[in-house]
């Protein structure tokens, strides 16, 4: 697996754990952000309460991802091109992280806009599909952090939460006929989208700990685009 090879280091005492360590800690707090902004937008909560809050996390996200691609330039520079693929594969990983934070706050931008799904007539479905996508954020930052974790949990994981965003795509496909107002379907249509996008995300980052670094985002020997 492309983690393992920090775990373990190229060279005796290049272990690079601490740079995973952070990554799962972006990770946890990219759920963080996912879990507050959700919470502004499917209940009562002002999104005022928790604006401060996800835009500090981001930040926090955003320079823990410049620090760590700095330590891995500079790894590279030292050990050699041997590990440039491990790196590459790293590299994509942190900016994946680092992009559901940024789909985190679109959702808190919603909110911020005056757009509130609390008192939609299926508001109990919406708060079930932002628990299932959330524990899909402990499950990759599990699957992240066992070295030994095997290509069929990855895949299972892969195939499982794939049909999540397809269930989110049929859902934006629906709303494209709707004959709700527009002012109720579309912002159900954004959210539905960026949680799509959340999902495809995480995706990319559990396959990047055992994909080839061309496979990674495509399935089926590379025809199957999973961030399309």
């Amino acid at each position: 697996m492309v983690l393992a090879f920090f775990r373990r280091g190229s060279t005796e005492g290049n272990s690079l754990d601490h740079v995973v360590a952070k990554a799962l800690t972006m990770l946890g707090d990219a759920r963080h952000s996912f879990d507050l902004a959700t919470m502004a937008l499917l209940t009562d909560t002002d999104a005022e309460t928790v604006a401060a809050n996800i835009r500090e996390t981001d930040g926090r996200i955003n320079e823990a991802e410049q620090e760590l691609r700095s330590e891995l330039i500079v790894h590279v520079s030292v050990q050699g091109s041997a590990d440039i693929g491990s790196v590459l594969g790293m590299t994509l990983l942190l900016k994946k992280i680092e992009r559901i934070g940024d789909q985190a706050k679109n959702i808190l931008d919603l909110a911020e806009n005056g757009v509130s799904l609390a008192d939609v007539d299926n508001v109990s479905e919406l708060l079930e599909e932002q628990q299932t996508v959330s524990s899909l954020f402990s499950e990759a930052a599990d699957l992240l952090g066992d070295p030994d974790a095997d290509d069929e949990s990855v895949d299972e994981y892969t195939r499982r939460a794939l049909g999540i965003a397809d269930a989110h795509q049929a859902h934006i496909t629906g709303f494209m006929t709707s004959e709700r107002p527009g002012r109720e379907v579309v912002p159900l249509a954004i959210y539905y989208r960026y949680l799509r996008r959340i999902v495809a995300n995480l995706v990319g980052i559990v396959r990047t700990s055992s994909e080839p670094l061309p496979h990674i985002d495509y399935l089926d020997d590379g025809a199957t685009d999973t961030d399309d």
